[in-house]
């Protein structure tokens, strides 16, 4: 092992050249049961904080690395498994099993590790534009007397300490000098309602104030005209007589909006377009599971013929007869089944417990939006096309505080009907090429809303597809001053010459930037020699301290158990879960981009099994789509959302809403 100091001094401290270089040297890591223990050779980076293996010390240099780990804010600590046994979990979950040749190596390796670890884990949650820590929005008074320390170590761990201490002041200090630049050239003469944009409705406000420009990091500058800002359906006060609210002593990761500064207070929203004609939905959309017959299995195997492994699916016209009856977009809303449960994640008193509340909707919603295993495609959404919904939510339905002895019976300031929430959602088809879907939910008497935005990207995988659904969700929680920030996993039609169906993959993440809790999902997919279907895990962590305080596992569309630090457990089966029927407008009362009056004729087509006359409404659909984008290349003009504004960081989608209905 090339280290340039073999032993630790006292209190597990390591000399400077000992942190300053790579350490490396052969570990024996654990692989799998049937292969065991297996000799590899590691690099820890303490710059990068990367632990790196490779198959031998001679591999290094000719081949990649077998795999890395990512020690920034890792838990390193010994088994008592075997002898010289240490394991080191990054915060993403992933766990390396590792064993030393003896007590001193294994000393050694675990002492670096932690010291690499507590070190970039400081610098990371202030530096780092991905997970920045609170800002605070003024100077806290510091002793003018005290001890000093010269002591290497502890200069080295403060170090990152203070410089982000210094950026934190220096954003500050230009964001209050771009505010008041701002407010200087405030032209407007009459008040009107204003609210920020770059980020989703805020609720209320005290008093009028005038237009605000704003100019994002990017350098596009947008003006406040939505509707609703001069509806008054949601109002806020940037001007100089606001309080600044918790929300806003926190600063977000970069890729969602910040909150606003103004003050926050419950007030009764504006009634929206249509919003009170809507009637409960009575659609079903259950799907049957269908074998293919013998006339649909060439059409698949002529389709197949011509696909290749890995191949993009995205502009391949696929046939008829494996749509869903419901729009993508709808698809989404139906992830909003369980409002009741969604409303109840502002009730949590506590950091951890929001943060299991947020978990537990997370799982809960995904049975509902993919109506079980079926492996039916929704319709690809035409650009421009909307879907608009709502749901009343009981007030007793809506969960407290745990451990609280009745649920709360009134709502105060809602202009809703008695004892009941509502629930508003709208989707926007906001992109062709590549195909993005923006959607956002709110509820202002609970002063929680969603804005999210995914890219699907299909693949071909031989008798498989693939999609990915790129891109983020953002939870905000007005009243806590906290924003999670979430990813989707991965969906697979399987066996698709026989009898399709469906299942989710792949890791996700839901963190909150403001609490430090994040928490690692990963939805399973069926091995191909036994296992079970649609299996899932996950596991929420304190970022700063590691320590896990609930681990979930069950199955999406089953029954799920979240299992506390404390030991308690709770038990949630998605199949006896009430689902609430969401609300729609007539579709006679629907304009002609709203999802159910577009698609309208290809429903009714194959709800009678109609698929020639189906497959001609798609693609008289499709055709008025390209003729459009035909128009527009010609015209040289862009497509502008209805609801969405577009914002381009880092080659990353973002929409921020304008309006509701």
């Amino acid at each position: 092992m090339s280290c340039p100091s073999a032993r630790a001094g006292p209190a597990g401290r390591m000399p400077r050249a000992a942190r300053d270089q790579p350490l490396e040297g052969p570990l024996s890591k654990y692989t799998n049961p049937l292969r065991g223990w297996k000799k590899r050779f590691f690099v820890l980076e303490p710059d990068t904080g990367q632990l790196w293996y490779y198959l031998s010390a001679a591999s290094r240099g000719q081949q990649a690395p077998r795999g890395a780990l990512s020690v920034v804010g890792a838990r390193v600590c010994s088994s008592p498994d075997h002898p010289f046994m240490f394991t080191v979990q990054s915060s993403s979950g992933d766990t390396y099993k590792l064993r030393a040749q003896d007590a001193q190596e294994q000393e050694v390796w675990m002492t670096q590790l932690q010291l690499c670890s507590r070190r970039l884990s400081d610098s990371s949650k202030t530096l780092s534009p991905e997970a920045q820590s609170p800002a605070h929005t003024s100077l806290e008074p510091q002793p003018k007397r005290g001890p000093l320390s010269g002591d290497q170590d502890v200069l080295l761990f403060k170090t990152p300490s203070s410089l982000s201490c210094l950026s934190q002041c220096l954003s500050l200090f230009h964001q209050n000098l771009h505010r008041a630049s701002l407010h200087n050239h405030i032209q407007s003469p009459s008040p009107q309602p204003c609210s920020p944009p770059g980020r989703a409705a805020v609720l209320g406000q005290p008093k009028p104030c005038a237009p605000l420009q704003h100019r994002d990091p990017e350098g596009v500058s947008s003006a406040n005209h939505s509707p609703a800002l001069r509806q008054g359906s949601f109002r806020a006060d940037p001007g100089p007589g606001c309080s600044t609210p918790p929300s806003d002593k926190h600063q977000r990761n970069s890729t969602a909006p910040p909150l606003a500064n103004c003050r926050t207070t419950r007030e009764p929203a504006q009634s929206t377009e249509g919003a009170e004609e809507e009637v409960t939905d009575t659609e079903e959309h259950e799907e049957e599971h269908l074998g293919v017959l013998d006339e649909q299995r060439s059409v698949i195997i002529h389709l197949l013929s011509q696909l290749k492994q890995g191949m993009d699916l995205t502009r391949v016209v696929l046939p008829t007869f494996i749509l869903e009856k419901r729009s993508l977009l709808e698809m989404y809303a139906d992830f909003l089944c369980h409002a009741d449960m969604f409303l109840s994640i502002t009730s949590g008193r506590s950091p951890e417990e929001r943060m299991v509340r947020v978990l537990e909707y997370y799982l809960t919603s995904f049975h509902e939006g993919r109506k079980g295993a079926v492996a039916k495609k929704p319709y690809n959404p035409v650009l421009g096309e909307t879907f608009h919904c709502s749901w009343r939510v009981p007030a007793e339905r809506v969960k407290g505080p745990r451990h609280t002895a009745a649920p709360r019976q009134s709502v105060e300031g809602s202009g809703s009907p008695a004892q009941s929430y509502r629930v508003r959602f709208v989707a926007e088809q906001v992109s062709h090429h590549p195909p993005v879907s923006g959607f956002y939910c709110e509820c202002p008497e609970k002063k929680i809303c969603v804005n999210a935005h995914v890219w699907t990207k299909s693949k071909f995988m031989g008798v498989s597809v693939g999609v990915s659904m790129v891109g983020e969700g953002v939870l905000y929680l007005l009243e806590h001053g906290e924003q999670y920030v979430f990813t989707l996993p991965c969906a697979y039609a399987r066996s698709i010459l026989t009898v399709p169906w469906v299942e989710l993959g792949g890791k996700v993440t839901i963190s909150c930037a403001q609490t430090g809790y994040q928490a690692a999902v990963t939805f399973h997919t069926k091995p191909f020699y036994g296992g079970k279907t649609h299996r899932v895990s996950a596991e929420v962590r304190h970022g700063h301290t590691g320590a896990v305080v609930c681990r979930a596992q069950g199955e999406w569309n089953g029954v799920l158990e979240f299992t506390s630090s404390s030991g308690e457990t709770r038990v949630l089966d998605t199949q006896r879960l009430p689902v609430r029927r969401k609300k729609i407008r007539p579709l006679e009362q629907q304009s002609p981009h709203e999802s159910r009056r577009l698609w309208q004729h290809v429903t009714e087509a194959l709800k009678a099994g109609n698929m020639e006359q189906a497959t001609e409404h798609k693609h008289h659909l499709e055709e008025r789509q390209r003729s459009d984008e035909r128009q527009r290349a010609a015209a040289k003009t862009s497509w502008t959302p209805k609801h969405f504004i577009k914002q381009v960081q880092k080659h990353i989608w973002h929409f921020t809403i304008g309006f509701v209905y």
